[in-house]
């Protein structure tokens, strides 16, 4: 894991405490949210205010995550809205915090100039200890102060100064005035600077979670479906009223994906170089199945990766041929593949359609097609570490280089060629003629199984 924290690539835009006012505050809102202080002189936070050294030292990751739902926060700095968010537990997280900072931009600006602010994202929900508890998730309402309240005082202030402009004999209510006087050396004059954060409330979509091994829950359709890694769980809870879809059956998962539009075939993706992202699964595909066999991928070009093909011959995996069938159909020089749900590279022919799911589709297909390790890492960083654990040296390394490659130089860039602007925002030019007539003549890959 050293090579991905040198490179930037696990840990990258950690935002660094090493002043002592900084931690000082750090403390007071960690004190104030768990009872608990640390006693590092400097230490890095992500999105949230989470520290891994921080909770190396607790003993504990989940400081502020505990039982895995209303995730607390602490913001030392606007420039936290840039550093990802570490150890999730819901996918729906790192928007609703991000949005919330970015929303009061002003206001934080302003309070975390003077002291921490300390939060949580607070639903109905306290503990998971059934599948059925994820579906009472509907509403996110974000609650947050300084350490000092500063934000509760102002409150209280302006309210005050309501009623000194009120009432006719408040100028010799002394103990208002009294009262004021206290509010405002810790506030500020309100009437110029107010000192408010909005209140947010934010709808809990459909969402990934990590509880009962890692599930996809897609509540929000008329047609409600579960797709969970361990989905005895799941079918096991009377309340949950759901089709449940293990994460071992492909076949039902491509109908769910297909009949709710969730996902669009490769080939018909407005504006994109369908043939080059293809290849690129191919050499992923390739490049695994010569680790497994211990075979040398050298610098693993073009001409290593040929070289390896040939070495396989009858041995290259399904999922390599059927994708390379679909490049030469794509490219103009072949008959169209009939990749059913049940084809090893089903899967890897599809992104997340536009619309408000199509990170978490993305996500279920990073899943769903691990050994395309780019997309593993832009949309399911948690299980691309778990496997990178797994995989040799050789192809850590190949990995790792190819990620600060191609991806970190340009994340923004590598994220619109592959998966298509911001939902609404994608004016892109539509395929050429050909391959889209084609591929309307046909569908996709044809009706999904039962």
């Amino acid at each position: 894991m050293k090579r991905l924290i040198e490179k930037g690539l696990m840990f990258g835009g950690l935002i660094e405490v090493n002043s002592p006012a900084l931690v000082e505050r750090y403390n007071r809102a960690l004190k104030q949210l768990t009872g608990k202080v640390t006693q590092l002189a400097d230490f890095h936070i992500d999105l949230s205010g989470y520290s891994p050294e921080v909770g190396d030292e607790l003993g504990d990751h989940r400081y502020l995550n505990a039982n895995g739902c209303n995730r607390q926060f602490i913001l030392l700095s606007l420039e936290q809205k840039h550093a990802p968010l570490l150890n999730i537990a819901f996918s729906t997280n790192r928007l609703i915090l991000k949005t919330f900072i970015e929303s009061n931009e002003s206001e934080l600006f302003a309070l975390t100039a003077r002291d921490a602010v300390a939060g949580e994202l607070a639903n109905s929900v306290f503990e998971i200890s059934s599948p059925a508890r994820l579906f009472d998730i509907r509403k996110i309402v974000i609650e947050a102060d300084t350490t000092q309240s500063h934000v509760a005082d102002a409150h209280t202030l302006a309210g005050k100064i309501d009623e000194f402009r009120s009432r006719r004999d408040a100028w010799w209510d002394d103990v208002l005035i009294a009262q004021m006087i206290g509010l405002a050396k810790r506030t500020g004059d309100v009437t110029r600077n107010p000192v408010a954060l909005k209140r947010m409330v934010f709808d809990h979509g459909d969402f990934w979670t990590s509880h009962f091994g890692g599930s996809y829950v897609f509540h929000t359709l008329k047609k409600k479906f579960v797709i969970a890694a361990q989905p005895a769980a799941f079918t096991e809870d009377p309340k949950i009223e759901a089709t449940i879809i293990g994460m071992d059956q492909p076949n039902s998962i491509a109908r769910a994906l297909e009949q709710n539009g969730l996902i669009e075939p490769i080939v018909k993706a407005r504006n994109v170089d369908a043939a080059a992202i293809l290849r690129q699964k191919m050499d992923f595909i390739l490049i695994d199945a010569a680790a497994t066999r211990e075979l040398d991928i050298g610098k693993a070009t073009r001409a290593d990766l040929r070289a390896i093909a040939r070495q396989l011959g009858r041995s290259l995996p399904e999922a390599f041929l059927g994708l390379g069938d679909l490049v030469r159909w794509v490219e103009g020089g072949g008959t169209w593949p009939r990749i059913t749900s049940e084809h090893p590279a089903y899967f890897y022919t599809f992104r997340g359609a536009p619309g408000p799911n199509r990170d978490l589709a993305n996500m279920l297909l990073a899943e769903l097609t691990p050994l395309d390790v780019r997309q593993l890492f832009i949309c399911h960083k948690e299980l691309f570490y778990k496997l990178y654990r797994t995989w040799s040296e050789p192809r850590q390394q190949h990995v790792a280089d190819f990620l600060e490659r191609e991806y970190q130089v340009d994340k923004a860039g590598t994220r619109a060629a592959l998966f298509g602007g911001e939902p609404g925002m994608d004016d892109a030019a539509p395929p050429p003629v050909a391959a889209r007539d084609r591929a309307r003549r046909v569908g996709p890959w044809g009706s999904v199984r039962s």
